[in-house]
């Protein structure tokens, strides 16, 4: 990067920061708190921002991250995203594309030459845009085996499957395997590991200071949300599955606060170019969920709505953008139930009802 371009990059990073560090928590909000009622006090909780024009408009913790001790959720707290760390996989790829290392439409397999016979025909945009065939890697998986699998397991079940759902590029299919894929090819790429990469590209350029791609006993994170499930009326800890120590299709824990200053790069060249935001925001395949019309890479893209929920064991989350208005908001919360993308939506139209 020029040093000119660096400069600017550094002092365009630095903006959100500097905003987010100065908001202090917003004041109640009778609709908003009402619509979180079912978060508030000694349970599992909740993290709800509302940006507009790159300002925290709505910025509060509603619960507990951490029931035993009592630990409140704060807009520092870290949740597991789960599916919402999918953009942030796509946008590694993208990255290495315009480093001139990945190219959309090459073969899966001239990185991941352990693929079967039956993948040869899958190309890195068929996995970012859930178009490739694959099989879902939780569905060969050992019921029986207890112990966590990696993106480099995933790997290994799906070559011993020579076979696809169906032929690359045919019909959408959403793939938690394809995600866990490019998380491999990422590091392949760069000559190093996802989660490091994600470090030094991403996270720590945007001031993303407590956003990890997380493996237990590998890290650690800070000021961290567990993870909860209602059992027979109690609340009990389900922070970790056989499946969380795969990173690229839901390894990443992040904040409110980390998740704006990502918005706010989602708006100019200090992270992505022109061109690789738009492939991002572009219909890459239809779909046929509710609320999807289309597929990006990373994103489900709904007419003016930008949107991805994320569900995994003692988590439900959700972010929304509405770039023409420049509106976003996220819920991250630390519970098995309820989905919060109705909720997210409720949010938003308290804003969008006075943009018109």
């Amino acid at each position: 990067m020029r040093p000119a371009a660096l400069l600017c990059a550094t002092v365009l990073a630095l903006l959100p920061s500097i905003a987010l560090a100065a908001a202090p928590l917003a004041p109640p909000d009778a609709g908003i708190d009402g619509l979180m009622q079912a978060y508030d006090g000694q349970v599992p909780g909740a993290a709800v921002l509302v940006l507009h024009d790159g300002q925290p408009v709505f910025r509060r913790g509603y619960g507990l991250a951490v029931v035993e001790d009592g630990s409140a959720v704060t807009p520092a707290s870290n949740f597991r995203l789960a599916s919402v760390s999918k953009q942030f996989t796509a946008a590694a790829v993208l990255l290495l594309v315009e480093d001139g290392r990945l190219e959309l439409d090459q073969p899966a397999r001239r990185w991941l030459p352990e693929l079967p016979p039956a993948a040869a025909g899958i190309t890195l945009r068929q996995l970012l845009s859930h178009t490739s065939g694959l099989l879902d890697y939780e569905d060969l998986m050992d019921p029986a085996d207890t112990r966590q699998v990696h993106d480099t397991d995933v790997l290994a079940l799906l070559a011993r499957e020579d076979r696809l759902a169906f032929a690359p590029g045919s019909q959408y299919r959403y793939s938690n395997s394809g995600y866990a894929l490019l998380a491999l090819i990422v590091g392949r790429a760069a000559g190093s590991d996802f989660a490091s990469f994600l470090q030094q590209r991403i996270f720590q350029p945007l001031g993303m200071a407590h956003t990890v791609a997380h493996q237990d006993g590998v890290d650690r994170v800070a000021q961290r949300a567990c993870g909860y499930s209602e059992v027979d009326g109690r609340w009990q800890r389900t922070d970790q599955s056989t499946t969380s120590a795969v990173l690229g299709d839901g390894g990443i824990y992040s904040s409110l606060d980390d998740l704006a200053r990502w918005d706010a790069a989602l708006y100019d060249d200090r992270l992505l170019s022109a061109a690789s935001r738009k492939a991002m925001f572009s219909p890459a395949t239809a779909t046929t969920e509710a609320d999807v019309p289309h597929y990006g890479f990373g994103w489900r893209l709904n007419r003016r709505m930008h949107w991805h929920s994320g569900e995994s064991i003692g988590f439900r989350n959700v972010i929304l953008r509405y770039p023409d208005k420049h509106l976003t908001v996220i819920v991250l919360s630390n519970r098995n139930a309820p989905e919060p993308y109705p909720l997210a939506l409720k949010i938003a139209q308290r804003w969008l009802d006075t943009l018109q």
